[in-house]
């Protein structure tokens, strides 16, 4: 997706990286997250404190709370993000917009999608993660839902990749709607399972997490990273 490249940004502290691209075919901005470099400790150490929802574009009369580590990550970005996009509407007004990530990037996607559509909720926009962790408590997971509309929101998972359920739910968080869990091989339509609400059962929390392994560096058959570290 994009034939344009429009921008490109990084920070250094965060290590958050991304771009933003434009498609003139499909007239669609899109706004891409990748993975962190950091180890699984990432999102296992003191940063799994849930904290207050607030950043550029957000929301603010909300109680949702957030995964401190992926907050401080879009933060570090999400200005720039968002007069890359403002800038881009003056000249495209009727542009959609797709925002994507994989692991940790898919978190960062999903913070940064709640921001752009809070600040631009006229334009259609429909949020694409692979392998996203749990982000965020039952309040922001339904702020998610709400806003972006779960029709518009496709959170993949691959099988028994366990990313997405390694931070548990006994810590006060919640997936949010719509997961497609791909269950088994090969990737088809026959075999992606449309879940109900952001914890399904029949979805991939039914399978204990065993963190970072093979399926979350595969998802439809595209290597996402050689090295599970880059991942996550």
């Amino acid at each position: 997706m994009g034939n344009t490249l429009v921008t490109q940004f990084t920070d250094i502290i965060t290590s958050t990286q991304g771009f933003v691209a434009r498609d003139d075919t499909r007239k669609e901005l899109v706004i891409s997250f990748r993975g962190s470099r950091e180890i699984p400790s990432a999102i296992i150490d003191t940063s799994l404190v849930l904290s207050p929802l607030r950043g550029p574009g957000l929301p603010k009369d909300t109680d949702a709370h957030v995964h401190t580590g992926f907050l401080y990550a879009f933060r570090s970005v999400g200005d720039r993000v968002l007069n890359v996009l403002r800038e881009q509407f003056e000249k495209f007004p009727r542009y959609d917009v797709a925002v994507s990530g994989h692991s940790l990037g898919g978190a960062i996607a999903c913070i940064a999608a709640l921001s752009i559509k809070s600040s631009f909720p006229d334009v259609a926009l429909r949020l694409f993660t692979y392998g996203q962790p749990r982000t965020g408590d039952p309040s922001f997971a339904e702020l998610v839902e709400t806003i972006i509309g779960v029709d518009n929101i496709f959170r993949g998972v691959h099988s028994f990749d366990g990313v997405p359920t390694m931070i548990p739910t006994k810590l006060g968080y919640r997936h949010h709607a719509t997961e497609y869990w791909q269950f088994t091989e090969p990737p088809a339509p026959r075999h992606v399972r449309k879940c109900v609400g952001g914890e399904d059962p029949e979805g991939s929390a039914s399978i204990p997490s065993t963190g970072i392994n093979l399926p979350h560096m595969v998802y439809f058959e595209q290597p996402i990273a050689s090295d599970p570290t880059v991942c996550i």
